[in-house]
């Protein structure tokens, strides 16, 4: 019998996307537990593939790691993505911050090893950044216009504070007390200030 092209190439290609997808998560792992200083090697054997099938994917750690930046921000994309269709959306943002200062201990560890090689984003990351801030655009403006969170700052201000979050938290070697209070203090700087009442005028007042 013979077979199509078709026949022939679609488990080829579904091996490679279970190939990639496992040395993501072996990566994820590897250089979550050893730093992203580990050797690729250690990455390959987690997954349970050769090194040359890691190359073949990944031809430098550079890129395998902007694999890992890029998959961590389409999550962040997803999930914000999903808290702007909840009902409140200020409850919605926060839980979300909580999630990724939570989650994300070694985003800025896969930033800085990219900076340092002199890393030019892929189209992919890019896309993923544009997806990211602009579902936290839309999260942030609900929940403005619902009144829960404050209105004189922009998106940029937001990203910059989960930044400064995470920066705080591994500062201190990501202590879970420093965390939940570095948390704390800005969910609260969030919120919206109550409306204050109007001052009486001078002939209002109580004699």
């Amino acid at each position: 019998m013979i077979r199509s092209r078709d026949s022939v190439c679609k488990p080829v290609r579904a091996d490679a996307r279970r190939n990639r997808h496992r040395l993501l998560e072996a990566a994820e792992d590897v250089f979550s537990r050893d730093g992203t200083a580990a050797p690729t090697e250690e990455v390959a054997r987690q997954a349970g593939v050769g090194i040359g099938t890691l190359f073949r994917h990944f031809p430098t750690k550079e890129a395998l790691l902007e694999a890992l930046l890029t998959q961590r921000v389409t999550r962040i994309a997803g999930a914000a993505e999903r808290a702007s269709a909840e009902e409140h959306a200020g409850q919605a943002l926060r839980t979300l911050l909580v999630e990724v200062v939570g989650e994300s201990a070694q985003k800025r560890a896969y930033a800085d090893a990219l900076g340092g090689v002199g890393n030019t984003a892929s189209q992919e990351l890019v896309t993923a950044q544009k997806r990211a801030r602009a579902a936290l655009d839309a999260l942030l403006r609900r929940a403005q216009r619902q009144g829960s969170i404050r209105d004189d700052i922009e998106t940029g201000d937001l990203i910059a504070l989960i930044v400064g979050a995470l920066e705080a938290a591994e500062h201190v070697g990501w202590d879970p007390g420093v965390r939940d209070r570095t948390l704390r203090v800005l969910l609260d700087g969030l919120r919206a200030a109550p409306a204050l009442a109007t001052p009486a005028a001078p002939g209002d007042l109580p004699g």
